[in-house]
């Protein structure tokens, strides 16, 4: 039997469930919206349906890799404008990229995240690089790291359930 076979129970059925919960009401939100819709900003903020789940998943990348002991070590001391446009990017569709092509990239992301929740010692932990927000010396186990992924991704479906309603009225839930 592989891993993937495996019938997990307990903590790590937990977080894949949990994961799996956040996950799924994110993607709801973009269910039948085109792309145009998708990259439609309603509100008075800029974020959009696309570009928040385009952001989910590299933040999701972005933490898996440091739950494998992956990842910046460097301190972060500024902001260049390269690192500012990027970041920019990275919560909208750009030219050429598709809501269709954004979720995909976030289910092969979900995907790799839950094996190693499946598969990685949950008490490992890893020091956070030191950064205007996090001064040197904290440690986040890879449970933590879990348990951030889905409070980043409920915020993030709570953020893009509001742009949908204001898009057609749909609503994630009620």
């Amino acid at each position: 039997m592989t891993t993937n076979e495996q019938s997990l129970t307990g903590e790590r059925a937990d977080i894949l469930d949990l994961l799996g919960k956040h996950r799924f009401f994110l993607r709801y939100t973009a269910q039948g919206l085109t792309d145009e819709q998708a990259s439609a900003s309603p509100t008075v903020s800029e974020l959009t349906v696309g570009g928040l789940i385009k952001h989910v998943s590299a933040v999701e990348r972005h933490w898996a890799e440091f739950a494998q002991g992956k990842g910046a070590t460097e301190p972060i001391t500024e902001f260049t404008p390269e690192m500012i446009a990027a970041r920019r990017d990275e919560f909208r569709i750009t030219e050429g990229e598709t809501l269709a092509g954004v979720l995909a990239e976030y289910e092969k992301v979900a995907a790799a995240t839950d094996e190693l929740v499946r598969t990685l010692d949950l008490d490992t932990a890893y020091e956070l690089p030191a950064a205007p927000w996090q001064p040197p010396g904290v440690f986040w186990s890879v449970r933590r790291v879990f348990l951030h992924i889905a409070a980043e991704t409920a915020q993030h479906a709570g953020h893009a359930d509001i742009i949908r309603e204001a898009i057609d009225g749909q609503k994630t839930m009620g």
